[in-house]
């Protein structure tokens, strides 16, 4: 049996790491199953993301992770490299830290790799359009500005006040909040 082989330190250490694979090891089959971009499991805390370090490293991965180096590592010292309680408990301790901020810069280097796709109303300026909506004289109509090979849909009004016919060719000069001042192109 392995418990007369190993000592009460080493059967906590024992402890730590089979407790903290099993949550990895769980979390990493209910994404395969519930798909990367489910939320199920993600957190065991509920942070904003403006939260600093330390709540953000409060996940299951995190802690499954900490728990897991730490049992190995510490067993690792005591048992195979022969060093003492402290000398293994603080080893032990470390390396789970460790492997939490490493868990923590992979999640803070994958976010940075998401985008949303949206472009801002802000970016349109200078850009070619074409009149979707009549745009009327003295009102607002509607424009399809062209911008990284893509149309987008905007309210517009000419700069001036005159009337554009739908289909021509016009030019985004402002923006007024959300209606984008233009003027045709001749």
């Amino acid at each position: 049996m392995v418990s007369e082989s190993l000592s009460g330190l080493e059967l906590v250490f024992l402890a730590f790491a089979i407790t903290g694979g099993v949550i990895v090891l769980v979390k990493l089959v209910i994404q395969f199953i519930a798909g990367a971009d489910s939320d199920i499991g993600t957190d065991t805390i509920d942070h904003p993301s403006d939260s600093d370090l330390g709540f953000k490293m409060l996940s299951l991965q995190g802690i499954g992770a900490f728990f897991m180096m730490f049992g190995l590592v510490g067993l690792a010292m005591y048992r195979e490299s022969q060093m003492g309680v402290i000398l293994s408990v603080l080893m032990a301790f470390v390396a789970g830290l460790f492997s939490v901020w490493m868990i923590a810069k992979l999640f803070k280097f994958a976010n940075k790799l998401q985008s949303d796709g949206t472009v801002g109303i802000e970016k349109m300026k200078g850009s070619p359009a074409t009149v979707y909506l009549k745009i009327p004289a003295k009102g607002i109509g509607t424009v399809t500005v062209h911008y990284n090979g893509r149309g987008r849909e905007y309210d517009a009004r000419e700069k001036s006040g005159k009337a554009i016919e739908t289909g021509k060719d016009v030019v985004v000069l402002e923006i007024s909040g959300k209606t984008l001042i233009v003027e045709a192109k001749d």
